[in-house]
C-alpha cells in the first residue's frame, strides 16, 4: 500500500530524481575501491577524474599530496600512477613479471588493434618482439651495418645544414627526416631525399598525431570512445592521420611483395615476408600482412620520435649554454679531429660529450608519462594492492627529476654523469627508455644515433640563436615532450 501511494504521488521530476539517485548509487557500488588500493582524489560519479590533467607536472603535484603511488579514475576505469625512482624500480625491475602487459587504449587501438610490438600482449608480443629485436641487432652485419647507415645519414644531415648558408632556419624536419631515414633504411631498404614531399607529409602527419595524442581533449576519447567516435574533435585528426600513415606503409609493403626474392631478403619487410612463410602453421604468432604494417609503424615511430626530439633539445641547450658547446667541440677536436667522422669506438674516449648527451636525454624528458602498462597478475607496490587488469603508468619524468637521485635535477648539468676524475659514470635513475620487459626496443639504435649525429653536427658547425629568438626551455606537452618550434644559425667550423 505504501509503495502504491508513493507511486501515485510521484511526478515526472520525482521519477527523474529517483532514477538519478539509483544510477549514482550503482556507479558508487560498481566503482568501489578494492581494499588497500592506492589513494587518490575524489572521483565524480560517471566521470571520475576526467578534469585532472594527465601530464607530468600534474602527476608531480598529486604525488606530493597522495604519495608516490596513487590512483585516478577516468570514467569507470581506475588507473594507478607510480612515481619516483624507488617505486618505479620496484614495479618495473623488482617485479618485472607483474607489469608486462599493455591495456587497451581506445585511441591507439583503432590503428594498432593489439598487433605489432608496442601494444600487443602474450605469445604474439613475444614472437614479434623477438623477431624485431633479432633483425635490428643482427640483420646484415649487425651493429656495423647500423653504424654505417648512421654515418651516411650524418653526411646528408650536415649537407642540409650547410645549404642554409648560415642563415636562420628551423631544423625540425631536417632532423626528423635524417633520423627517420636511418630506421627507414632498415625497414624499407632505402632512405628518402629530404625534398621528398610524400615522405615529408608522412612525417608531418605522424608528428601532429603524437602532439595531439597528449592533449586533454584527445584523451577524452579513451574515456568515452563509443560516444566521441561520432563527434568532431582532435581525436578525429589523430585517427585520420593514422589512416594516411598506414596507407603510406601499405604501399611500401606492396612494392616489396612485387619484388620479393625469398632467397635474398634485403631489409626488415623482406625478412618478415620470409617469416610469414615459416609460420603459416602458427597463426597465433601473428605473422601476417596486417601485423607487418603495425610493426612497421611501431618501429618507425620508436626509431624516429625520441631520437629526433632529443637532438632538437640538444641544439636548444647548446644555444643556452655556449660554454658547454665549446667544451664538447674541444673534446671532439682532441679525440676525432676534422679529418674523419666520429665512430662508436670514440665514445669511451669522449666522456664529456657522452655526459652532455645523457643530460639532454634526462632533462629533455622525452616520454614523461612513460607508456601505459597493465598488471597481468595481482601485485603490491609501495604496500598498496594493485589487482590484475589494472592499468598503470610509471611516470619517467619523476625518475629523471627525482630530488633524491640528482644533485641539481632542474638544471642542465652534464656533471650528473661525470665522476670526480671527469670520467663518464652511469646512473641507476637514468631511465629515459623505461625498464623491465617493456624497455624500449630501439634503445640500442637510439644510443648510436644520438652519439654519432650529435658529435658529427658539433664537429662541423657552431650553433647560435637567431638574435632576439632564444628558444624556450618550456616544451610542448604531447604524447612526447618536445621543444617549441625554433630557428637557429649554423656556422660551419
Amino acid at each position: 500500500m505504501i509503495f502504491e501511494a508513493l507511486f501515485d504521488c510521484m511526478d515526472f521530476t520525482g521519477w527523474l530524481l529517483v532514477s538519478f539517485v539509483i544510477l549514482v548509487l550503482a556507479d558508487v557500488v560498481r566503482n568501489w575501491k578494492p581494499h588497500n588500493f592506492p589513494p587518490g582524489p575524489w572521483a565524480a560519479p560517471f566521470l571520475g577524474n576526467i578534469l585532472t590533467g594527465l601530464d607530468f607536472k600534474t602527476m608531480a603535484k598529486l604525488a606530493q599530496e597522495y604519495g608516490p603511488v596513487f590512483s585516478l579514475r577516468k570514467g569507470s576505469d581506475r588507473m594507478v600512477f607510480i612515481t619516483g625512482h624507488k617505486m618505479v624500480k620496484e614495479a618495473l625491475v623488482n617485479q618485472l613479471d607483474c607489469f608486462a602487459d599493455r591495456p587497451i587504449v581506445p585511441l591507439f587501438h583503432e590503428t594498432f588493434k593489439g598487433l605489432g610490438i608496442a601494444l600487443s600482449n602474450g605469445y604474439l608480443w613475444k614472437k614479434q618482439r623477438k623477431f624485431a629485436n633479432t633483425h635490428l641487432r643482427y640483420f646484415g652485419q649487425g651493429q656495423k651495418s647500423l653504424e654505417r647507415n648512421i654515418e651516411v645519414e650524418s653526411n646528408f644531415l650536415s649537407e642540409a645544414f650547410k645549404e642554409e648558408q648560415g642563415k636562420p632556419f628551423n631544423p625540425h624536419y631536417i632532423i626528423v627526416t635524417a633520423v627517420s631515414n636511418i630506421i627507414s633504411s632498415v625497414l624499407f631498404g632505402h632512405r628518402f631525399e629530404y625534398s621528398d614531399q610524400s615522405f615529408r607529409r608522412f612525417l608531418e602527419l605522424d608528428n601532429e598525431a603524437v602532439v595531439l595524442a597528449g592533449s586533454p581533449l584527445t584523451q577524452l576519447y579513451d574515456v568515452f570512445p563509443s560516444l566521441l567516435k561520432h563527434l568532431p574533435g582532435p581525436h578525429q585528426t589523430v585517427l585520420g592521420n593514422y589512416k594516411q600513415i598506414m596507407a603510406f606503409l601499405k604501399k611500401q609493403v606492396e612494392k616489396h611483395q612485387e619484388e620479393w626474392n625469398p632467397d635474398d631478403p634485403r631489409d626488415f619487410i623482406d625478412a618478415y615476408l620470409v617469416e610469414m612463410e615459416k609460420n603459416k602453421e602458427d597463426p597465433q604468432a601473428g605473422f601476417n600482412i596486417e601485423t607487418l604494417l603495425v610493426c612497421n609503424l611501431d618501429l618507425i615511430e620508436a626509431g624516429t620520435e625520441s631520437s629526433a626530439t632529443t637532438l632538437r633539445w640538444a641544439l636548444v641547450y647548446m644555444l643556452h649554454h655556449p660554454e658547454i658547446q665549446e667544451k664538447v667541440q674541444a673534446e671532439i677536436d682532441r679525440v676525432v679531429g676534422q679529418s674523419r667522422q666520429p665512430t662508436m669506438t670514440d665514445r669511451p674516449n669522449m666522456p664529456y660529450t657522452d655526459a652532455v648527451i645523457h643530460e639532454t636525454q634526462r632533462i629533455g624528458n622525452i616520454v614523461p608519462m612513460g607508456f601505459p602498462k597493465m598488471a597481468n597478475k595481482d601485485a603490491t607496490v609501495g604496500g598498496y594492492f594493485i589487482p590484475k587488469g589494472t592499468p598503470i603508468n610509471t611516470i619517467l619524468a619523476s625518475v629523471l627529476f627525482d630530488k633524491n637521485e640528482w644533485e641539481t635535477p632542474d638544471i642542465f648539468n652534464p656533471e650528473h654523469f661525470l665522476d670526480s676524475e671527469g670520467q663518464f659514470r652511469r646512473r641507476e635513475a637514468f631511465l629515459p627508455f623505461s625498464a623491465g620487459k617493456r624497455v624500449c626496443l630501439g634503445e640500442h639504435l637510439a644510443k648510436m644515433e644520438l652519439f654519432l649525429l650529435f658529435t658529427s653536427l658539433l664537429q662541423r658547425f657552431t650553433f647560435s640563436p637567431v638574435p632576439g629568438e632564444m628558444p624556450s626551455l618550456e616544451g610542448v606537452n604531447g604524447f612526447t615532450y618536445s621543444p617549441e618550434e625554433f630557428r637557429i644559425l649554423a656556422e660551419p667550423r
